[in-house]
């Protein structure tokens, strides 16, 4: 189940809001810029559908996506426990970074956490299966899908240069441990 936790950045244990409701998270989220919604999707696959299934099976989505938000391509990305590289991937994904374009995503199968820091607070939105979430350029973020990432995310990209990471150095993440 999707959800949303909205801390003050200086009190890490306290939300003030936790809640599960996807007209709230909309809500909160749109409210800092952030697109969140949830798509009811008709689409089934095989846990071991190759991308080009799966960006195929999505394509009607996509169009629409990408037509609405001027991007240009897209992709699959695959996490799993036994990944050879997901603890790397994990730990650099970790740090609050930010990004020169938007960073979409729509989640196939699985879950992970984006975590957005601004105005002086922290919103942990958890997205799961059929969740879409557009992170806007230059917002502070990290991402994490626990120890043993199991998820299946479309990634929308005007340019896929411009999805590089821009690491802050600030050491927040350490303080909101979400996976």
């Amino acid at each position: 189940m999707s959800g949303l936790r909205i801390f003050d950045e200086n009190a890490p244990g306290a939300p003030m809001l936790d809640t599960g409701d996807p007209a709230a998270i909309a809500r909160e989220l749109g409210a800092i810029g952030v697109r969140f919604e949830r798509w009811d999707s008709p689409v089934t696959l095989d846990d071991d559908a190759e991308p080009e299934a799966i960006l195929a099976a999505y394509q009607p989505y996509l169009d629409r996506l990408m037509g609405e938000t001027g991007a240009g391509s897209a992709d699959v990305i695959k996490m799993t426990p036994d990944h050879p590289q997901a603890g790397a991937l994990r730990e650099k994904f970790l740090n609050e970074h930010i990004h020169t374009e938007d960073e979409i995503r729509f989640f196939v199968r699985g879950s992970g956490h984006f975590v957005l820091h601004t105005s002086g607070r922290v919103y942990d939105a958890l997205c799961t299966q059929g969740d879409l979430i557009s992170v806007p350029a230059n917002i502070r973020h990290w991402f994490d899908a626990g120890a043993k990432p199991d998820f299946i995310a479309l990634r929308v990209f005007t340019d896929q240069s411009g999805w590089v990471a821009h690491f802050t150095g600030d050491a927040i993440s350490a303080q909101f441990p979400v996976a």
